[in-house]
C-alpha cells in the first residue's frame, strides 16, 4: 500500500517529466482520496477504462493520453464532465505521461515496442531525442516483409508506402503521431520509418526518396509502455498491477 504522492515521485523519477517541453501536464492529473493498494494502466484516460477501472477496484490509473492538453476547451461539461465525476466519485488517482513515457530507454513506448517487433536500439534522432534509430535480429527482404512483420506482431493492418526492391536493413521508430518526423528519418539514412499515423505528404516523401513509411495505428504502437512502467514502479513499490486494453482502431 502506498499513497499518491509517492507513487508520483516513483514514476517522476523514472521519467524525469521536467526535461520535456509537452503539450499538456505530466504526473498527477486527478487527486484521489484513498490508499493505493491497486494500479490500473492503460493507453487513454477514457471512460471506458475508467469504468473498466472501477470495475477492477482500481485505487490508481496512469495512462500515456491523459485528460488535459494544452489548447483545449477548458469548461468541464459532457465527455469531460462524465470522466472526472467518474473518478472522482470514486476517488481514484488518475496518473498521466506523455512525451517522457514515449522517450524512457527501457519503459517507454519506443524502447517497449522495440522489443515487440525485436528491433534493436542503436541511437536517437528527432525533436527531443523521440525517435529511435536501430536494427533487427536479422535483414528484411523489403518494405513489405517488414510490414507484414510488424502486422503479425501488432495483431492489425500496416499502411506500407514506398516499396523499393533493397533489403530493410537500417530502421527509424516513433509511436504513435509522428509522422512529422520522417524527414528527420530520412536524414539518418535509414530503409524505413514507423510509426502510428500517416498524413498527405509523407506518401509523396517515401516515393520519391526510396525510404518506406509504415503507418502501424497510434494506439498499437503505444499500447506497452504504460503497463511496462506500471508493472515495474508496482513491483518497486509492492503494489497489485493490471493492465487493461480497451480497443482502439486508431
Amino acid at each position: 500500500m502506498t499513497d499518491a504522492h509517492t507513487l508520483g515521485q516513483a514514476f517522476d523519477a523514472l521519467l524525469q517529466p521536467e526535461k520535456f517541453r509537452d503539450y499538456g501536464p505530466n504526473g498527477l492529473q486527478v487527486e484521489g482520496d484513498r490508499d493505493i493498494r491497486r494500479l490500473v494502466s492503460g493507453v487513454t484516460a477514457s471512460r471506458a477504462l475508467i469504468e473498466a477501472a472501477i470495475a477492477a477496484e482500481a485505487d490508481a490509473i496512469v495512462v500515456h493520453h491523459g485528460l488535459f492538453w494544452r489548447g483545449q476547451d477548458g469548461r468541464v461539461t459532457g465527455w469531460m464532465r462524465e470522466r472526472l465525476r467518474l473518478l472522482l466519485a470514486h476517488g481514484i488517482h488518475l496518473f498521466a505521461y506523455h512525451l517522457p513515457l514515449d522517450a524512457h530507454p527501457t519503459w517507454g513506448n519506443n524502447a517497449q515496442l522495440a522489443r515487440v517487433l525485436g528491433l534493436q536500439a542503436q541511437g536517437r534522432f528527432g525533436e527531443q531525442d523521440l525517435g529511435f534509430l536501430g536494427q533487427g535480429e536479422g535483414v528484411w527482404s523489403g518494405p513489405q516483409a517488414l510490414a507484414d512483420h510488424v502486422a503479425a506482431t501488432l495483431g492489425r493492418a500496416v499502411t506500407c508506402v514506398g516499396h523499393h526492391d533493397r533489403p530493410v536493413r537500417r530502421v527509424a521508430w516513433c509511436s504513435g503521431g509522428a509522422q512529422s518526423y520522417f524527414e528527420a528519418a530520412i536524414a539518418q539514412g535509414v530503409d524505413a520509418f514507423i510509426t502510428g499515423e500517416i498524413s498527405e505528404p509523407q506518401a509523396h516523401l517515401a516515393r520519391e526518396t526510396g525510404v518506406a513509411f509504415l503507418a502501424c495505428g497510434h494506439h498499437a504502437t503505444e499500447r506497452y509502455g504504460a503497463p511496462a512502467l506500471a508493472a515495474h514502479v508496482a513491483q518497486n513499490l509492492g503494489l497489485q498491477h493490471q493492465f487493461i486494453e480497451i480497443d482502439n482502431p486508431a
